[in-house]
């Protein structure tokens, strides 16, 4: 489960700004969440719940921010939204999309005392 792995890195992205920003507790994480991101949601979830315990996250939401897919046809060159990996463009049909968005996971914002 990388879930886990994933919710290790983003406290410690959380303990960091923390020093250089000069916070001692998070109410909020606001995680931008592409529609291609490889993770289980519930399980992210999960794991937040899990790694954030005695850390000056453990009060902290969890608000994820689902961002869509886009990709570049490179047959009709228009930029089209994608629901998976693989999709066919919706405009031609083509198969030769250059992905763009759709794979990040990255702490957007925290709210913080």
């Amino acid at each position: 489960m990388h879930e886990i792995s994933l919710c290790q890195a983003i406290l410690q992205i959380i303990e960091e700004q923390s020093v250089l920003q000069n916070f001692v507790k998070v109410n909020r994480v606001n995680l931008e969440f592409g529609a291609l991101a490889v993770v289980d949601e519930q399980a992210l979830r999960f794991a937040f719940d899990v790694v954030k315990r005695d850390s000056i996250a453990e009060a902290a939401d969890l608000h994820i921010i689902h961002l869509a897919a886009q990709a570049k046809c490179l047959l009709c060159m228009k930029m089209v939204n994608i629901k998976q990996r693989f999709d066919a463009c919706p405009d031609c049909g083509s198969y030769e999309l250059q992905v763009h968005t759709g794979d990040e996971l990255r702490v957007k914002a925290l709210e913080v005392e």
